[in-house]
């Protein structure tokens, strides 16, 4: 049961930003621009990302949301998405991604843990600036996004067909058009 009244129905992060739509637009926008948005990794990487820090943190809502719109842009592949939330070292993805992983775990349990030799490793296998870059943000930002939905203890089924089927919509709409659906199109006075 939630610690606050969110709206019913809502499940995980659409809850909490249903409650407060005017925090919920930039933290929608911040993840489309993120994971959504123009990158030389794709929306799938960007996702595994997420799903892989949100697996670190324990939070059941976001590495399951985030591993079915992954597996969508990866054409249905949930196993590759479980490989990597277990092991990535032995999933089926590129070293680059594997040394950007280090990076997202490094960022999950405290930015400072991240080293020089960590980027220079992800360097050595191609990763750009903008893509070491962008890792440690998605990582530092999933840990928020993850806090949120756990700290408030919204609703989180499961079941994984819920999921599956909204992560469809996500990988095909993106975050700031599919928040249309749940949040007012002028923010709620309190």
């Amino acid at each position: 049961m939630p610690h606050i009244a969110l709206p019913e129905g809502m499940p995980g992060i659409r809850g909490a930003m249903a409650f407060r739509p005017e925090t919920a637009k930039p933290l929608n926008e911040l993840v489309e621009v993120l994971l959504v948005g123009p990158n030389t990794l794709t929306p799938g990487e960007r996702e595994l990302i997420a799903t892989y820090v949100s697996t670190l943190n324990d939070c059941y809502y976001c590495q399951t949301i985030h591993g079915a719109i992954a597996a969508a842009h990866l054409n249905g592949d949930e196993e590759l998405v479980r490989r990597v939330k277990a092991d990535f070292q032995h999933a089926d993805v590129s070293d680059k991604l594997k040394a950007l992983l280090v990076i997202a775990a490094k960022v999950q349990r405290g930015g400072k843990n991240v080293t020089a030799t960590d980027v220079e490793h992800a360097r050595t296998l191609g990763a750009t600036d903008v893509e070491i870059h962008d890792t440690v943000l998605i990582a530092a930002a999933f840990c928020m996004y993850n806090r949120y939905v756990d700290g408030l203890a919204t609703t989180q089924p499961r079941d994984e067909a819920l999921y599956r089927e909204r992560g469809k919509v996500v990988a095909r709409e993106g975050y700031v058009a599919v928040s249309k659906t749940y949040l007012p199109a002028e923010p709620v006075a309190r």
